[in-house]
């Protein structure tokens, strides 16, 4: 690995100067590297396919994938009931739940409840579902890898007998 000595005060001008267009680049003889951000609101929200989803489900981009990395990320907020489909994860999936309270469930297993602060690890290949409860809306931070181009495989919807009546 490749380490990039720059005195901190001629990093910070460096840094301050091109802070104005959003991002900050060094180069590394043939190699760009940069810091780069995404505006809160920069990319528009968009709703859940009723393919992929049950209910009201809005998802938000965060980050997409930026080679070499795989790894993409999105706010996805659930309305109480809503859920995704059933689905896997080539290379896995993290869930972080920032709101309300909701479910998790993988294939053959019981619903866990989820709740704002947990982190949830979903292991490759893994058959689950996840979204709110019957009563209570549920957002969370989803960050997936990509293998051969895509982070999902997508399967049959949630039947209402496998999703929890309100109590």
């Amino acid at each position: 690995m490749k380490r990039l000595t720059i005195p901190a005060i001629t990093f910070s001008l460096l840094a301050l100067g091109l802070a104005q267009a959003g991002h900050a680049q060094v180069s590394l003889g043939d190699r760009l590297q940069s810091v780069e951000i995404m505006r809160n609101g920069s990319q528009p929200s968009t709703e859940g396919s009723a393919d992929y989803f049950t209910g009201s489900v809005s998802i938000n981009p965060l980050f997409s994938v930026h080679e070499p990395s795989r790894a993409s990320g999105a706010s996805v907020a659930f309305e109480p009931g809503a859920r995704t489909a059933w689905h896997t994860h080539p290379l896995g999936q993290t869930l972080v739940v920032t709101d309300g309270i909701g479910w998790v469930q993988q294939w053959g297993g019981q619903i866990q409840e989820i709740r704002p602060g947990d982190v949830v690890w979903i292991s490759p290949g893994v058959k689950h579902w996840h979204g709110a409860t019957a009563t209570t809306a549920m957002t969370h931070i989803a960050i997936q890898e990509a293998l051969n181009g895509s982070p999902v495989d997508w399967m049959e919807q949630v039947s209402d007998e496998q999703y929890p009546a309100p109590i």
